[in-house]
């Protein structure tokens, strides 16, 4: 653990402890207080997050899910075709993508739209050497389409763009403080863990992402933040080193 902190939490450029972060949005936060769809009052508060990260000449790669759509593995449990369930839900991340960027331009924040499933009418296809281009840019990326393939998830797919984009940490936006022995909305017993290790996780089954995406990111040394994205200025802190939410390294 301390090996792979110490390498991957390096200050980063004016002083901020990271200067390239993969933020990963669940779709279910476009959708705000709806059960369904995109909330237009959900997603201006995800653009100023944004918004205040890029203000700090932070390198911000964003990867979204698809959830408050359609998502695949629940469609393939009543009975839809996995593979198709899947590419739907791909598609709905990139609905998602497009909001995001339709009022982030809006606020003058330049950003590019990258898909893994090619669409050219809509968003750029996902090269890694234009999309660090983009970056270096200063301009926010939204890694849309999840892997392009079948069966992975978009925590997955964060962490692959992440580690593809020398990413200093992937911070996992969430609507509690951190992560949990167990549900603390159900179980009001249950206990915050400030710091884990990546084994902490996957040997207590602890609900942070799923297990290929623990992996990939103990491979890499990838340390994982994850906080509360309703919280004030919960981001930002992050970037500067304050202890927010849960570290897994």
């Amino acid at each position: 653990m301390e090996a792979a902190g110490a390498a991957a939490e390096r200050p980063g450029a004016g002083g901020l402890k990271y200067d390239r972060i993969l933020l990963k949005l669940s779709g279910e936060s476009l959708a705000g207080d709806q059960a369904f769809g995109i909330s237009p009052t959900a997603v201006e508060t995800l653009a100023d997050h944004i918004q205040a990260v890029h203000n700090m000449a932070v390198s911000l790669g964003v990867v979204i899910g698809g959830g408050n759509i359609v998502r695949g593995t629940q469609a393939s449990a009543q009975g839809m075709d996995r593979v198709n369930a899947d590419y739907m839900g791909m598609l709905a991340t990139i609905i998602n993508a497009l909001a995001l960027q339709d009022l982030l331009e809006k606020r003058g924040v330049e950003t590019r739209v990258m898909t893994a499933i090619r669409m050219e009418q809509l968003a750029e296809p996902y090269i890694r050497r234009r999309a660090l281009r983009h970056l270096e840019k200063g301009r926010v990326v939204l890694f849309a389409g999840g892997t392009g393939n079948p069966y992975f998830s978009t925590d997955t797919a964060a962490v692959l763009r992440a580690i593809e984009m020398e990413a200093r940490v992937l911070i996992k936006a969430t609507k509690v403080a951190g992560v949990y022995s167990a549900d603390p909305h159900r179980d009001p017993d249950a206990e915050f863990y400030p710091r884990l290790t990546f084994m902490d996780v996957m040997t207590r089954e602890l609900n942070v992402m799923d297990a290929a995406a623990v992996s990939l990111c103990k491979e890499n040394g990838l340390p994982i933040i994850v906080l509360n994205i309703h919280e004030p200025d919960a981001v930002v802190r992050a970037i500067r080193g304050s202890e927010v939410g849960t570290l897994v390294c």
